[in-house]
């Protein structure tokens, strides 16, 4: 159960809205709920976002954006060893 007490031009507002929308308080809370939350989720960090999919690409290295430089230099000196 939630009780939420709001200033007379947001209650206006609100009545104004459900009933242009033809929709509940319940509702329109719910919805502006979600929306907020949504909006909340999106506003993470980028890397936070995609943090389980960096570096593992299909080869499942997970240090491979890392390391890259040192494995190129090993295949370059295998490469040039022989």
């Amino acid at each position: 159960m939630l009780n939420v007490r709001l200033d007379k031009d947001t209650e206006k507002t609100l009545k104004d809205y459900r009933e242009l929308n033809n929709m509940s308080k319940t509702d329109v809370v719910k919805e502006a709920l979600a929306q907020y939350f949504s909006k909340e989720q999106m506003a993470k960090q980028p890397y936070g976002l995609g943090e389980d999919l960096f570096g593992t690409g299909k080869s499942g290295d997970r240090d491979r954006s890392s390391s890259y430089k040192s494995k190129l230099r090993e295949k370059l000196h295998e490469k040039h060893s022989h």
